[in-house]
């Protein structure tokens, strides 16, 4: 009888659903990071037992059901840190991310319940040899985008990135600008991105086009990644990139590199903050290197905390979930990338009775 999985986000890159594959149990010795593997859920159901399909569908779990995920390390300081190193003899495997980045949990939230927990069934394989993310990794010929870039970087995970793209994403859009939209480090889950095609990006890319689970790796790697995600988007002739650091540059996901890589790319940066007081750590850490265009998050979210972060750091603040703010923010945005506005006529207010310009949506 053929099994049914579920495929992951983190497999959306292969055929795995295309072509057949075998489950081989491997020794520990031979695991490695991307391998794609196959797990049984086991444990006790909770709000967790869920995963983000390869389409970006969210798809509710039981026990014993099969899902193939990739082996790979979070570290993310609101809600967990795990690596696939540290699974143990019995060799289960933690979600350390719906997306299906699969490894074993060293710290958690007291927050959230438990993980859900998956049996070891084996590594998917061909011919006898074990499959992987960078088995699908299409090759393309190395270069650098030309256009200009805006970069959305934060202070911490849920400090307001995505949101803040898709806004951004949607000015642009509604000015006539052709827009490609990326989220260069994290781990993983694909939602993100497909917000951002949402929103009006017509080519969304990430890291998992490079064959990375996570952006927690050695940096070598990550830059070699880095470039090959650069090169796909140069190809796709967009005025403007949006570009999103996952987590926050100082944490272990690479963020640091992304910034120094795209250098006098960056026409326009937004740091999305926590709060009013996390700017300027984030600045302090940078030793003001790191200068922000633009302050968004719930730093943002009120006269008071834009106030704050103007007395701290001298910075300008706008809560983009505010539509009476899309008159400032288009300024910034036209005035700070130097590009000739395609699409004069949206300049002008616009009727009362066209789509809402801000869609606000329910974090999950």
């Amino acid at each position: 009888m053929k099994s049914h999985y579920f495929f992951t986000s983190v497999t959306r890159c292969s055929d795995l659903w295309k072509k057949p594959f075998k489950t081989l149990k491997l020794d520990r010795s031979e695991w490695s990071t991307g391998d794609f593997v196959v797990g049984r859920a086991i444990g006790k159901r909770n709000r967790l037992w869920e995963c983000e399909t390869k389409t970006g569908r969210m798809a509710d779990l039981v026990r014993g059901d099969l899902l193939v995920g990739a082996l790979g390390e979070r570290a993310a300081t609101l809600e967990g840190v795990g690596n696939w190193r540290n699974v143990t003899a019995n060799r289960e495997l933690d979600a350390l991310t719906s997306a299906g980045l699969l490894g074993k949990a060293t710290s958690i939230s007291p927050m959230l319940p438990d993980l859900m927990r998956f049996e070891y069934l084996g590594h998917t394989t061909r011919d006898g040899e074990k499959l992987g993310m960078m088995d699908f990794v299409k090759p393309c010929r190395p270069r650098k985008p030309e256009m200009p870039v805006i970069l959305i970087i934060g202070t911490s995970m849920s400090a307001g990135k995505t949101s803040s793209g898709q806004v951004i994403i949607r000015a642009l859009n509604y000015l006539g600008f052709n827009v490609a939209a990326c989220k260069l480090t994290g781990a993983a889950r694909y939602r993100d991105i497909l917000k951002f095609r949402d929103a009006g990006a017509s080519d969304v890319f990430d890291f998992v086009d490079a064959g990375l689970s996570s952006t927690v790796c050695p940096e070598p790697e990550y830059r070699k990644a880095l470039e090959l995600i650069l090169s796909k988007i140069a190809g796709c002739h967009a005025d403007v990139l949006v570009a999103e650091a996952g987590a926050s540059p100082l944490e272990p996901y690479n963020g640091a590199t992304v910034v120094e890589c795209l250098g006098d790319l960056v026409k326009f940066t937004v740091l999305c903050a926590s709060d009013p007081y996390a700017v300027l750590g984030v600045e302090t850490a940078y030793s003001n290197h790191l200068k922000a265009d633009l302050v968004a998050g719930p730093a943002a979210n009120t006269t008071a905390a834009t106030s704050l972060v103007k007395q701290l750091s001298g910075h300008k603040a706008l809560n983009l979930l505010d539509r009476r703010m899309y008159p400032e923010l288009v300024d910034l945005l036209t005035t700070k990338l130097n590009l000739e506005v395609p699409n004069q006529a949206s300049k002008k207010k616009a009727p009362d009775n066209r789509r809402p310009f801000i869609e606000q949506e329910k974090r999950v």
